[in-house]
């Protein structure tokens, strides 16, 4: 069921066709300056990945995948739910020298996804990935990354307000870097998104680290498949939305895994069976290169620096008659 809250008051800034021209600006204004802060290359993506090979992400586990047979071999294929695993097969065979990477568009079907505002079963992103070295698997340069992540995101801020004299959105460049168990010692009889809300309140922009693993409390703050990141080493990005007036996600991100680390949350997760997948087996093997990357929501952006306060209003999707009615009758336009 629809879970979209209309904040009181909320008329949206701009008519459908300054809105699609935005979007436009805004998308390409951030993926040129993106390439640059972090030295990314443009490549092709995958909409679909075979089933068998053990490349698409399997998310939290319990997401079922949109799958169809091929006529051809009888194969089954796979939508991707992200480009998480195969970005990493895709730098070893463009030969991706250290210090450089790749970034790409990726469309995704999450059919198990909740619809509210900020959520939808089609995903957009920018996907991306960059080649690293031993000594970079670190706390510092993963918070390196992460500073130069926001910078361009706050520079995409300027720009389009300064395209745009309405918009007045405000962002912090200046990151809080917290773990997920120092935010449940902080709040805990608050929920994990609660948590999120409360401290992104105060701190306005924040970089909540270290997901995937068990808290003291037995909890998880968030569910992270086990062979992509290292949850010692990841993390989400946050800004403060004041549209909607909550913390608003918009990178997932970290170090990947090397094999001593994806052999033990391969374990963790109860997931060995993996280790027979050729995507697992090549990085047990230390025949993928070493790297850190993420997805960065291009619907998520385009929301957040346009003031929307729900993303079908930046993006095409199939909505429930819930959500449907209650953004009419807010006279929210859903595209």
């Amino acid at each position: 069921m629809s879970k979209t809250i209309i904040p009181d008051g909320y008329k949206c800034k701009m008519s459908l066709y300054d809105t699609q021209k935005a979007i436009a600006k805004v998308k390409r204004f951030f993926q040129d300056e993106l390439a640059k802060s972090l030295n990314l290359m443009r490549v092709s993506a995958p909409l679909f990945v075979t089933k068998d090979s053990g490349v698409n992400d399997n998310l939290n586990g319990t997401e079922r995948p949109v799958e169809f047979d091929i006529r051809e071999d009888g194969s089954y294929a796979q939508v991707v739910h992200s480009l998480a695993k195969w970005k990493r097969v895709a730098l070893k065979k463009y030969d991706i020298y250290v210090g450089k990477g790749i970034y790409t568009d990726m469309n995704a079907i999450r059919r198990d996804e909740d619809m509210d505002n900020l959520h939808s079963i089609y995903v957009d992103q920018w996907d991306w990935e960059r080649v690293i070295i031993a000594e970079d698997r670190n706390i510092g340069f993963l918070k390196e990354i992460v500073n130069k992540i926001v910078g361009v995101i706050c520079d995409t801020k300027d720009y389009i307000n300064s395209e745009y004299c309405l918009l007045n959105t405000s962002l912090s460049r200046d990151v809080s870097f917290i773990t997920s168990q120092e935010l449940e010692d902080m709040y805990p009889s608050l929920t994990p998104k609660e948590r999120e809300d409360a401290y992104l309140k105060e701190h306005r922009t924040a970089f909540i680290m270290q997901i995937g693993g068990t808290l003291r409390s037995g909890q998880k703050h968030d569910g992270r498949a086990p062979d992509y990141d290292d949850w010692s080493l990841n993390g989400d990005i946050f800004f403060w939305n004041e549209t909607l007036g909550c913390a608003f996600e918009i990178s997932s991100m970290g170090i990947r895994v090397d094999p001593e680390s994806l052999d033990r949350q391969l374990t963790l997760s109860g997931c060995d069976y993996r280790r027979g997948y050729p995507f697992h087996k090549a990085l047990l093997n230390n025949e993928l290169p070493l790297s850190i990357g993420g997805g960065i929501g291009q619907s998520r952006l385009c929301m957040l620096l346009l003031e929307k306060a729900h993303i079908g209003e930046v993006q095409v999707s199939i909505w429930d008659k819930d959500t449907e009615e209650a953004c009419k009758k807010a006279g929210i336009i859903l595209l």
